[in-house]
């Protein structure tokens, strides 16, 4: 078994928060995800955020991504509300299914992080192909940069992934489920890039998972969505049965065995109505 990465021993930066979330609430007709929430996370932190199937981890991302608006309360991002396209967050979405033949290289993905978000032809500039390459080789990904996306591993793909998520230079990156259907080999290779940017460059880190032991040594905190409610704070205070039994109304044991945390007895939360697709998605809670 793979050991777990180390957490940093210094606390998040201080200054203003990078991600401010008051008094918010995300609901779909009648049924609310959650609500209430007041989140603060500096440059620097990482945020693990965890819940059931439907519990809203996806929707929050949306939510910070300018795409979903909250239903309540307010959010702010850099200071400012969230926005679409903006070159201060990098974003890690969830793995795609893809085609053999799929022809998109992996530098056509990164060179997308660069000057995706142009208007017009992009330039062919020797500059920023050099730049492409310097972040394919940042993130281990330089053997495959001319290889179609479909023709890739998961591993792979989620390497190029996370360097287009960083062609940008962000200040915040997003990261929704980038774990998935990676061996641990593939899960310790993502969580220590990520990591990497966050101690290198103080970016902060909202880190959407279903297995938090991956990163349990990163985490600064966590964020547990259930049930419409929610719980925040270290990993040693928000995942013990007595937090959890509390935020699901029932009795939910979490045993911690060789270092790894397994929870037992959370129930899954009700599927998400069909028009939105997005928390249908979403893993199921904590396992190990």
């Amino acid at each position: 078994m793979a050991s777990v990465p180390q957490a940093r021993q210094s606390g998040p930066a201080g200054g203003a928060a990078a991600i401010s979330l008051r008094g918010a609430a995300l609901s779909y007709g009648d049924r609310t995800v959650w609500s209430g929430l007041e989140l603060d996370v500096h440059p620097g932190e990482f945020v693990a955020v965890l819940g059931p199937n439907g519990a809203g981890k996806t929707s929050l991302v949306r939510a910070l991504l300018g795409r979903q608006p909250l239903s309540a309360g307010t959010l702010t991002v850099l200071g400012r509300p969230p926005r679409t396209a903006s070159r201060d967050i990098g974003y890690i979405p969830q793995q795609a299914t893809l085609s053999a033949q799929a022809m998109l290289r992996a530098r056509d993905l990164v060179r997308f992080g660069i000057d995706g978000h142009r208007f017009g032809p992009r330039l062919r500039t020797t500059g920023v192909r050099h730049r492409v390459d310097q972040i394919l080789e940042s993130v281990g990904a330089s053997a495959y940069a001319d290889v179609p996306l479909g023709l890739l591993s998961g591993g792979e793909r989620q390497r190029v992934r996370i360097g287009q998520a960083l062609a940008g230079d962000p200040r915040i990156l997003l990261c929704d489920e980038p774990l998935l259907s990676l061996d641990l080999h593939h899960q310790r290779a993502v969580t220590e890039l990520i990591d990497a940017r966050r101690c290198s460059h103080d970016t902060a880190v909202v880190f959407v998972t279903h297995e938090i032991n991956p990163v349990l040594g990163l985490a600064d905190r966590v964020l547990y969505l259930a049930g419409g409610g929610h719980r925040v704070g270290t990993p040693e205070q928000v995942l013990t049965s007595e937090s959890l039994s509390a935020l699901y109304g029932t009795q939910v044991d979490v045993v911690r065995v060789h270092g790894r945390v397994v929870v037992v007895g959370a129930p899954d939360e009700p599927a998400t109505p069909p028009h939105h697709p997005n928390e249908t998605r979403e893993a199921d809670g904590v396992r190990s």
